[in-house]
């Protein structure tokens, strides 16, 4: 009996008892409202049919204007992918876009896939909602994650252009029980998140720093998700397609000043002001 039927067979036993967490209250402030119209039902380890993005993209050469949404956070254009255990987004012969490639199970916890069209900033955009997720082996109670995908159309400065951005608000866990995770959703083989385009080509696939890295994307890490950023807006990273190529920069989001330091900066620069003034003839 291979894994996939295991997978398939219901727990008949809780876990042990651990860490609990709770899903977090207003988790998806760095989150896109809207991208709802059509919900993927609870399940584990399923996908939606072919979806209509609304625009065009052209993913490093190759184009299209369909998606299948996958419930393990991400979305490929070939076909579906059912696939849990998060593989090496540099090696995969598959085109795919991962927010968050895990284990995700979505039949407890009042999770919810949801995905549709919409905008973002006058600009068509669709974009996919994985809310409150859970992971397979966890139970009522458990760590929770929410992410999204958001997918936004740039044709006006080129046809196929558009922007990839990934958007975190809590990430709790990082790997189910059946890719070595523990009752907690921790270790094992953990998330990965990036993109590839699938011909395995230099310059043509992308992994996020902590990728695969056991607790780098957890809540509470020095490069969690939901604090990191590589366009210095914590909880967001933001990749432009541009004539077929995406660019993958990232810088890591600036460490928080605390309030006495911002005070420290403000008298400084009321002295900087003052001796400007003081000097002016």
């Amino acid at each position: 009996m291979n894994c996939m039927t295991l997978k398939l067979i219901p727990l008949a036993l809780a876990v042990a008892s651990g860490l609990i967490v709770s899903a977090s209250e207003g988790a998806a402030a760095i989150l896109r409202t809207g991208f709802d119209s059509a919900t993927l039902g609870a399940n584990d380890d399923g996908s939606s049919m072919a979806v209509d993005i609304g625009f065009e993209t052209n993913f490093f050469g190759r184009t299209n204007n369909q998606l299948y949404v996958n419930n393990n956070g991400n979305v490929t254009f070939e076909s579906a992918l059912n696939t849990f255990t998060p593989f090496d987004l540099t090696a995969t012969g598959r085109q795919i876009i991962a927010p968050f490639f895990a284990d995700v199970d979505t039949r407890n916890y009042g999770s919810s896939v949801t995905y549709g069209r919409g905008a973002v900033g006058g600009y068509d955009a669709f974009g996919v909602n994985w809310s409150d997720v859970g992971f397979f082996g966890g139970t009522e109670g458990r760590a929770t994650n929410s992410f999204q995908l958001v997918l936004i159309d740039r044709s006006a400065t080129g046809l196929g252009n558009f922007d990839i951005e990934f958007n975190y608000g809590n990430i709790g866990w990082e790997a189910g029980t059946f890719s070595g995770g523990d009752s907690n959703g921790l270790g094992g083989d953990s998330a990965r998140a990036g993109f590839s385009n699938g011909t395995g080509e230099a310059g043509t696939y992308y992994e996020i720093a902590g990728s695969a890295v056991n607790g780098a994307f957890v809540d509470g890490s020095v490069t969690a998700l939901a604090s990191s950023s590589n366009i210095g807006e914590p909880g967001r990273y933001l990749f432009s397609a541009r004539n077929g190529a995406v660019g993958t920069a990232e810088i890591t989001a600036p460490v928080p000043i605390p309030a006495a330091g911002w005070l420290l900066i403000a008298g400084l620069g009321g002295l900087a002001a003052m001796r400007r003034r003081n000097t002016r003839h």
